[in-house]
């Protein structure tokens, strides 16, 4: 959950955000080390450093400008291509679930059980109890930690997009289409998130709680869930 007045990212609660939180890192300190030369170039042009006709005509500095963007990038590169192949891997799913976007909620089905689906509805403010967060829902996406996750996203009306920043995840769903994302959870806790797609006029009151638990309290909470389908 994010605090106020947070400049960085929330804890990653999966291994994909790790990884992104590391590359964010790994880029900014080469941002950081662009913006300084860049500084040292425009301070040292007042004085004779740079504006002699040798450096200004040199071959020697047009071959460095020229090479130097193409390492830059290589170091970008490299370290993002195997975080892209780690978000985009789906193989051997434990859960397959399906969230569909409506304006304005959240419904979700669990496909690997027959009756198992709700609505999630934003709760509304002056119905919050002590101690809840205003993106607080009635019925949480609850999901069995370490486990690898497949979530398909669609959506029923209008563009919207299922996005949990603690998980590294925010996939759009597209009416007519069927896009997927998966993760792990890491460690047990309750991870917020909302339609990151401007989708009308209650865009804000759609919000996503992701509750993830061991896997045997997630057998009991499927059972319990199973039964009152089954009323």
């Amino acid at each position: 959950m994010a605090h106020p007045s947070q400049l960085g990212f929330q804890d990653a609660a999966s291994p994909g955000m790790e990884e992104l939180i590391h590359f964010h890192d790994h880029s900014l300190l080469i941002v950081f080390l662009i913006s300084t030369l860049l500084l040292y170039i425009i301070t040292a042009m007042g004085s004779t450093k740079l504006t002699n006709k040798y450096i200004l005509d040199s071959q020697e500095i047009e071959i460095v400008w020229t090479i130097l963007p193409a390492i830059i990038r290589i170091m970008i590169a490299l370290p993002s291509l195997p975080i892209l192949y780690l978000m985009d891997e789906i193989n051997d799913a434990h859960l397959t679930m399906k969230a569909m976007g409506h304006q304005w909620y959240w419904s979700y089905e669990y496909t690997d059980y027959e009756y198992l689906g709700f609505y999630s509805y934003m709760i509304q403010t002056q119905d919050l109890t002590p101690g809840q967060f205003r993106l607080e829902t009635d019925h949480r996406m609850v999901v069995p930690m370490e486990s690898p996750i497949r979530v398909l996203v669609s959506a029923e009306d209008v563009l919207h997009a299922w996005a949990v920043p603690a998980l590294g995840v925010k996939m759009d769903a597209v009416p007519g289409r069927l896009n997927q994302t998966a993760f792990i959870i890491s460690r047990p806790g309750v991870y917020y998130g909302q339609c990151s797609e401007i989708c009308g006029a209650n865009h804000s009151f759609m919000p996503i709680v992701v509750e993830a638990v061991p896997l045997e309290h997630f057998e009991t909470w499927s059972s319990l869930m199973l039964e009152e389908a089954s009323l």
